[in-house]
């Protein structure tokens, strides 16, 4: 197996860990966060205890993890492609490249990634929010609880085209994301090193915990967009019925929920990204230096 194919895979497995650390979280973070749409029934607003309180409580522990299936399956095209991009592309940026270069490298490979695994983010965003709409005495969207019942249903709704709802805010989301992440733990990294720390797991943890919480401050703003418009039902010509594009969704949260409706589940992203980027930084510098191969 050669060092592309290697990478490759140690990006998708690194990032399965991660998922499955973290993803009640993720979970959590899209019930918050579509808290307060026009189309959903008012009550009192949820914190991130009472949301997974009640998954737990009336859904089934198990639901924690419902809809991980398309975020695992997200991570084949999405990690693979943002880190062997990245990887590959940055020894054109020279030995000691500057913040900005890193910066849109990262951000770059980011968007791409996303704009190709948007239709897994797709399906998990409307199999997370299943279950809410449920316990709101709302009418099922699928009769099984499948990734496959999801597939079909958003594939009937709207065709093809369907798929890409919400993948121009949510490459933006995965450029802001992926600036944190890639850029923000490779320089400080790099920072570490310089400053005479040891490469050891020591420095991994200081870079990912900062990459995480960069990761976090930047993107949940365009998560919170994107989340709304991929949940929000379909008309006939495949078009969604509450928003027209990212422009009118952002400008409707802010007008209706104020500006700071667009950092609605921040917490839990917070508390996501950090072990995320944790275990998922971790993870693949540890099976790099098994397979001996060079990591960022």
């Amino acid at each position: 197996m050669n060092d592309f194919s290697t990478r490759y895979l140690s990006s998708i497995g690194g990032a399965c860990c991660a998922e499955f650390v973290t993803y009640p979280l993720d979970l959590a973070k899209t019930r918050l966060q579509l808290q307060g749409e026009r189309n959903v029934q008012h009550g009192r607003k949820q914190g991130l205890f009472a949301v997974c309180k009640e998954i737990v409580l009336k859904e089934g522990m198990n639901k924690l993890y419902f809809g991980m299936s398309p975020a695992i399956y997200r991570h084949i095209p999405y990690s693979g492609i943002r880190m062997c991009g990245y990887q590959a592309l940055r020894p054109y940026l020279g030995e000691r490249p500057s913040l900005v270069s890193t910066a849109v490298l990262g951000m770059s490979c980011g968007a791409v990634a996303q704009i190709v695994s948007n239709p897994f983010d797709l399906i998990k965003v409307k199999m997370q929010n299943e279950g809410k709409r449920r316990l709101q005495g709302l009418a099922p969207t699928v009769e099984k609880l499948q990734f496959s019942a999801f597939f079909k249903s958003t594939l009937r709704a709207g065709g093809w085209r369907a798929f890409m709802a919400g993948s121009i805010p949510n490459a933006q989301r995965a450029a802001l994301v992926n600036l944190g992440d890639l850029t923000a733990y490779d320089t400080s990294k790099n920072t570490f090193l310089r400053w005479g720390l040891n490469d050891s797991y020591f420095t991994y943890f200081l870079a990912s915990m900062s990459a995480g919480l960069v990761s976090a401050v930047l993107g949940t703003p365009a998560d919170v967009i994107k989340t709304r418009i991929m949940n929000q039902p379909l008309n006939k010509n495949g078009k969604g019925v509450y928003y027209k594009g990212s422009i009118d969704c952002l400008s409707q949260a802010i007008k209706n929920e104020g500006l700071f409706s667009l950092y609605k589940g921040f917490l839990p992203c917070w508390l996501r990204m950090g072990p995320w980027s944790l275990t998922f930084w971790i993870s693949f510098e540890t099976i790099c230096s098994v397979s001996k191969i060079k990591s960022i």
